[in-house]
């Protein structure tokens, strides 16, 4: 909290480093995103960042998602998490980690169609992952959370995201094949390593 107020404070007295409010710029943009797509069978969904309020619309996502899409996500079924876990997954800062949400209204109720995010492993690098719900699946959803998670990463100075994706998940492979980004790959055990150059 103190190192904070000391940001905001030379912010304030324009002391603040170029690069220290280029971060600022990019944290602010991502914590608050917005934007709505549409998606191949003609519904829309709004695409913005998660926030600690949609706890119980993600967790209640995980009862309409298949094992087989659970395994691909966590490389193992889990549908109980710990209260830390879900704390984890639903406080982003919107700096070492940035993470959206992709929502659509059904019968007047916000549903939760999937979601992507980074997580900064080391300067310039972040690790991506992605889940969609089984019915939103196949409908250009991941290829636009991938693109504006990719407009935010490059904002924060980003260069590479790194993802892990097991070998059968061709449908996760074409989204990043067709991302436009230069990808290079490594299996491993049954495993992809991929490595996205967003630079």
């Amino acid at each position: 909290m103190r190192a904070r107020r000391s940001v905001s404070a030379a912010v304030v007295a324009g002391a603040a480093p170029p690069a220290l409010l280029a971060i600022m710029s990019a944290m602010s943009e991502a914590a608050s995103f917005s934007t709505t797509e549409l998606l191949r069978d003609g519904r829309q969904v709004e695409i913005r960042a998660l926030c600690p309020a949609d706890r119980p619309e993600l967790l209640e996502a995980a009862t309409r998602t298949s094992d087989r899409s659970l395994y691909r996500r966590f490389f193992g079924v889990r549908r109980t998490f710990s209260e830390a876990e879900v704390a984890a997954f639903v406080n982003i800062d919107f700096v070492n980690e940035v993470a959206l949400l992709a929502v659509t209204r059904e019968d007047g109720r916000e549903v939760v169609a999937g979601g992507g995010r980074y997580i900064v492993v080391q300067p310039g690098t972040a690790e991506l992952a992605f889940m969609v719900v089984d019915e939103f699946q196949g409908l250009g959803l991941a290829s636009a959370l991938l693109r504006h998670l990719t407009a935010l990463a490059r904002a924060a100075g980003l260069r590479e995201f790194l993802a892990e994706v097991l070998s059968d998940n061709t449908a996760m492979l074409r989204v990043f094949e067709r991302s436009g980004l230069r990808m290079e790959r490594r299996r491993e055990n049954g495993v992809l390593h991929i490595s996205l150059h967003i630079a």
